[in-house]
């Protein structure tokens, strides 16, 4: 009983810069190899975590082995921890799921039938913002829209930079708001806090930046000029498979557990699938099972960053960053910029928002805790900066998804990146946000 208190006592040792040096392990390894190899796809995530959560094993000598391999499995299997990866496998279930049964491809038709073409770069802005809201995956909405784009560009002669920016813009916006985001559920868990709730405080800062793209991207020099629709027919089965979909996003922003929600959901999704005939009942069972494992390397990497962030605090390296900080963070608004900062570089580092976002989250956490940030601003802070360096950063996964299927119009990561507007625009949008900041708003005192 006393060593399992030892292992949950917040204060557990003075800080120390040596209990970092398995996150500079893990920043140099991954990042460095990645940068020598220009491919930041042949060192996994996990391989990584793994190696440097050995680093993190090694130090302490004064600690038995058997000890730091106890806190270190304790870390993996916190609460918040484990809710997350709960949540990571209900949403792999009802996204598989529902792409099973064409909801994205219904998606896609719909909102293409009633967007007229001279409106289409605007609208592939808008099309992929609500596609990946719905899915919760800006990967997924951006494989399924780039060979549309693709597409327009060969047929109609859109700039290809313009509606391949567009495209990639629009799922990133719906990604950092969507209520089954990776992201999402990582920003949240970490702060304890609704999903609705962050993505209200979100929608505060990436709203306006959204819209002055919609703008932009309907200026004729962006926009061209092609008067002929698109012609494409819905049919009511159409909406029918986007039925899960808005069923989701309604009731979720009315405040239902997600969780429940995603349970429901995929369980529509499989009447709607036998219905149509699409699979019989173990073939929805094998398409839901397919959706959870797909989610394994997620599950892997947050269980492997919590038992990593353990030891880290367990040896001093938290208070170490924490006291660090605390020579130049004055303020609130300085504590936000702060958590913008180190969930912001963490990201540049591994190219992933996830990631970055479990990494920074609980130190994050700790920062606002201490100068009365609400939780809710924070968790959105989180998702939106990750968000805004996702999308400045060229070996991004998502550019480069991008750039992998506009092979046929030999599109670059930086052809992609000259009409990606929206980053640029969110980081305008987070800084103002933090400048003009309502205390009697964005803030609670942890002291009442």
């Amino acid at each position: 009983m006393n060593q399992q208190q030892d292992i949950n006592d917040e204060q557990w040792r003075e800080s120390s810069f040596k209990a970092l040096i398995p996150f500079i392990v893990f920043v140099f390894f991954y990042f460095g190899f990645s940068i020598v190899t220009r491919d930041f796809s042949k060192v996994p995530m996990t391989v990584a975590f793994i190696i440097s959560s050995a680093v993190a094993l090694i130090l302490n000598h004064k600690e038995k082995l058997n000890k730091k391999i106890e806190i270190f499995a304790v870390g993996m299997g916190e609460k918040d921890i484990m809710i997350m990866c709960l949540v990571f496998i209900l949403a792999g279930a009802f996204t598989a799921s529902a792409k099973a049964v064409g909801g994205v491809d219904s998606a896609v038709m719909i909102a293409q039938h009633f967007i007229p073409a001279q409106f289409m770069v605007s609208g592939m802005f808008v099309i992929s913002a609500l596609i990946s809201l719905a899915i919760g995956t800006s990967c997924g909405t951006i494989a399924a829209l780039i060979p549309i784009a693709v597409t327009l560009v060969q047929t109609l002669g859109f700039n290809p930079s313009v509606i391949l920016g567009a495209t990639v813009g629009g799922a990133m916006f719906g990604d950092n708001i969507s209520l089954i985001s990776d992201t999402t559920i990582a920003s949240t868990r970490t702060q304890n806090v609704e999903m609705r709730d962050k993505m209200l405080y979100s929608l505060r800062i990436v709203i306006v930046p959204a819209l002055i793209c919609v703008i932009l991207y309907m200026l004729p020099m962006f926009a061209g000029i092609h008067p002929n629709n698109v012609n494409i027919t819905v049919n009511p089965d159409d909406y029918i498979k986007v039925f899960p979909y808005i069923f989701l996003l309604v009731l979720g922003i009315a405040g239902v557990n997600v969780m429940f929600l995603l349970v429901i959901g995929t369980a529509i999704n499989t009447v709607i699938g036998m219905y149509y005939g699409i699979f019989d009942i173990f073939g929805a069972f094998t398409c839901i099972g397919d959706g959870t494992v797909s989610m394994a390397n997620t599950l892997i990497v947050a269980m492997l960053a919590g038992g990593l962030l353990k030891m880290v605090r367990y040896n001093g390296g938290i208070g170490f960053i924490i006291k660090e900080t605390q020579q130049w963070i004055t303020s609130k608004r300085l504590c936000e910029v702060g958590i913008c900062i180190l969930v912001g570089i963490i990201n540049l580092f591994t190219a992933n928002n996830t990631v970055a976002i479990i990494t920074a989250g609980p130190i994050a956490k700790e920062l606002a805790a201490k100068y009365g940030i609400n939780p809710k601003r924070t968790a959105s802070l989180l998702d939106t900066t990750s968000c805004f360096i996702q999308g400045l950063i060229p070996y991004g996964a998502q550019i480069l998804i991008a750039t992998s299927l506009a092979t046929a119009i030999s599109a670059s990561s930086f052809t992609i990146m000259k009409g990606l507007f929206y980053p640029v625009l969110l980081g305008f949008g987070i800084i103002t946000s933090i400048i003009f900041s309502k205390p009697k708003y964005d803030f609670v005192d942890v002291k009442n």
